[in-house]
């Protein structure tokens, strides 16, 4: 039997015009700003204007993820499709891609099989234009940095501590470290430099985060570029950068309206990574969906450790918002994977490797349930080599912490392969109540917070804080910055920041190497491992196998 690829099945749908899939989500056309026939930008006024109560919010997240394929994405969206199928008002809430992964090796980010939002081709690529004017707003804020350097340099920039890095939306590692000013007086000061990826960049975070135009513009001015000569931080404020940036932001700054294969709204808005950045959508697509739909379902980026682990700590903090269930995403194959097995023997049933494995999943269950005091239930991703005997185990496995099972079939299924979960959904949504708590306080010193994450969250022993790591963590405690939260940088890979421990590994140290400060973010950044902020292209890239004919239809793209 052939199978129809993602982008087949995508091209294939019959999509809805925007202002229908509004109206399905109470949007007045007033609200609307359309980019063609089939996305819109949602005006913010809608939030204030709108008086009706919050629905439920739902978060998915996922085992630690493995070459395998776990369908985070995929399953978010065919639980949101499931939960319409069954009678629900319901809103999507999802991060966008970033052309690094889509050209590179992870492919685009708009679910799988029948089970996701379109168009597809259009959200994996330019979209609505947010990434560039994010990229263009960082980009701004490093050419001002170095012209008022420049220009006589009044605030005494010292060019050897400049902590602001320029971006591009690729991955391209040629750039990470290089030399720049070169070539004589006119041409700038010779210094080193690099670049992130854009969704590594600050700007990403903040547009993520803010609340309104006014926030953003705060939250912009806060951010620090680097140190004068007396080590004191100097700040895109005193650069006077902020208010050209908010106005290169304003429209990003808004929720962009879709819709998935079954014609469910859904809000794509906002990419960070969940490895170098919180890895949440922002903080007004949630809002703004929680406001239209009595459930709302959203996911952050790779495992419970990094993406739920910020959207709790962080975003939830910072947003006033309190999840009313989790699901937490697995596969019976990236499980074999953690017990042992390498990707070619995974289609063979083997309860050894998956009793291996499972721990993992076992540990990402008790930290919602009991760290976060989180109601969840676990979704199983079928694939056809599943046998019954290993479905069992991790039911009977789950089972012994309190926690259902349900079967997920949507990539096949699209949202009927979803109805089971939404059933559980709305049942965890109706008769469980969390007791939502943090798995640390703020006014714990920056280095109680990173070891309290270490060793609720990833099962770890301890910190290992490596001697540049503490004088940085000193620096940002005498300028007020310690009772910020953490986001920290770390392999998707392992529960560790040593990604070839897979499963659910125990008695390691995590080693920080290096800590820094998004003061417009809001939160202190925490390297550890081997954690790059831009990633390479790898050796046979996604970018080689896509192309598109005369008639403007792209093949290739996932």
């Amino acid at each position: 039997m052939a199978y129809l690829s993602d982008i087949e099945i995508a091209q294939a749908c019959k999509m809805r015009p925007i202002s229908e899939i509004a109206s399905v989500a109470h949007i007045d056309e007033k609200y609307l700003e359309h980019y063609g026939r089939y996305k819109a930008k949602v005006d913010l006024s809608l939030l204030k204007e709108s008086d009706k109560k919050d629905g439920k919010l739902i978060l998915v997240t996922a085992i630690t993820p493995t070459p395998a394929g776990e369908g985070k994405t995929t399953t978010t969206i065919g639980l949101a499709d499931g939960l319409k199928r069954i009678g629900k008002d319901v809103t999507v809430a999802l991060r966008e891609p970033s052309l690094g992964p889509v050209f590179g090796i992870k492919g685009g980010a708009a679910g799988g099989g029948y089970a996701q939002v379109v168009p597809m081709e259009d959200i994996n690529l330019h979209f609505t234009g947010d990434f560039h004017a994010i990229g263009a707003a960082n980009n701004l804020l490093a050419a001002m940095l170095d012209n008022h350097i420049q220009q006589g340099n009044a605030l005494r920039i010292d060019v050897r501590n400049i902590t602001w890095k320029r971006c591009v939306d690729m991955n391209d590692r040629q750039l990470r470290f290089i030399v720049d000013g070169l070539g004589g007086k006119a041409n700038g000061v010779p210094r080193e430099d690099g670049f992130d990826i854009t969704v590594a960049s600050e700007i990403m975070a903040v547009l993520c985060l803010s609340s309104s135009i006014t926030d953003l513009k705060e939250r912009l001015s806060r951010i620090i570029v680097g140190y004068d000569y007396d080590g004191n931080p100097v700040t895109c404020g005193q650069l006077k950068a902020a208010g050209a940036m908010t106005a290169l932001l304003k429209d990003a700054l808004k929720p962009n309206l879709v819709q998935t294969l079954e014609g469910t709204p859904a809000f794509v808005h906002g990419g960070p990574f969940a490895n170098i950045a919180h890895g949440c959508n922002s903080v007004m697509a949630t809002k703004m969906a929680l406001k239209l739909g009595d459930y709302t379902v959203t996911e952050a980026g790779f495992g419970a450790d990094l993406g739920a682990e910020k959207f709790l700590d962080i975003k939830c903090r910072m947003a006033g918002l309190t999840p009313d269930a989790v699901v937490i995403v697995a596969t019976v194959r990236a499980l074999k994977m953690h017990g042992g097995l390498a990707k070619t023997e995974l289609a063979t049933e083997d309860l050894a490797a998956l009793e291996k494995g499972v721990p993992n999943l076992l540990r990402h269950v008790s930290n919602i349930k009991n760290v976060y005091g989180l109601p969840c239930v676990v979704a199983v991703n079928r694939f056809p080599t599943d046998t019954d005997n290993e479905i069992d185990f991790i039911i009977k496995k789950c089972r012994e912490l309190g926690v259902n099972t349900v079967l997920s079939t949507v990539w096949a299924e699209g949202g009927k392969g979803g109805e089971a979960l939404a059933k559980e959904v709305v049942r965890l949504c109706e008769e469980e109540k969390g007791d939502f708590r943090f798995s640390y306080e703020l006014d714990s010193s920056i280095a109680e917070k990173i070891e309290a994450v270490t060793k609720k969250v990833y099962g770890g022993k301890g910190v290992n804080i490596l001697p540049a790591a503490k004088k940085q963590i000193e620096k940002l405690e005498s300028l007020g910055y310690g009772s910020l939260p953490v986001c920290i940088a770390k392999t998707q890979y392992s529960f560790s920041d040593d990604p070839k421990l897979l499963g659910a590994p125990e008695g390691f140290e995590v080693t920080v190497k290096n800590v820094k400060i998004s003061a417009g973010a809001g939160f202190i950044v925490v390297l550890t491992g081997d954690i790059m902020t831009m990633p390479g292209l790898p050796k046979s890239p996604a970018a080689e196998r896509i192309d598109v004919d005369e008639n403007g239809r792209i093949s290739g793209l996932f």
